[in-house]
């Protein structure tokens, strides 16, 4: 008997376009990365959106960043954006981005075509929540990528044979 291997179908449904009330549910360290302009520290900010998927899953959308507070980094503007203040000079010498969860902000969510046709919710902006505002926290079932990496720490088994079919 045959086993086919095929292309899954995506269903993926993007977060809809416009501003939305978030709560930043995640801060994940992605380590140096290069990206054809040299190897650089990056980190990735999650926010947790208050609207639902058709599966009423909440949204969540992403935006990486160099790990940087200079003048230029766009972490620096969206965090300042965001706090609706400049970092001091003692911030600037090291501020902690763990401290950003459970955050409310509100998210600016454009939508971009893809090279091969799927849309991508981008985050635009990163503001603070408005007069009267609530975050709407994080679900209970989110699961931070910190968990979910030490839950994955078991190693899958190794082959029999060194050398491999294709």
């Amino acid at each position: 008997m045959s086993i086919i291997a095929r292309k899954p179908e995506s269903n993926f449904m993007p977060a809809p376009e416009g501003l939305h009330v978030a709560t930043c549910c995640d801060v994940v360290d992605l380590g140096i990365v290069d990206r054809g302009f040299g190897a650089k520290h990056y980190v990735e900010l999650r926010w947790q959106l208050e609207e639902t998927d058709e599966q009423d899953r909440r949204f969540v959308v992403r935006r990486q960043y160099t790990n940087s507070l200079s003048e230029k980094a766009s972490l620096r503007k969206d965090l300042e954006t965001w706090r609706g203040r400049k970092f001091t000079e003692e911030e600037l010498l090291g501020f902690d981005l763990e401290k950003l969860l459970k955050i409310g902000a509100q998210v600016q969510i454009v939508h971009k075509l893809g090279d091969k046709g799927g849309t991508f919710a981008n985050v635009g902006a990163v503001i603070p929540l408005g007069k009267g505002q609530k975050s709407p926290g994080i679900s209970k079932d989110y699961i931070r990528q910190i968990a979910r990496a030490r839950s994955n720490d078991v190693q899958p088994s190794a082959p029999e044979d060194d050398e491999v079919p294709f």
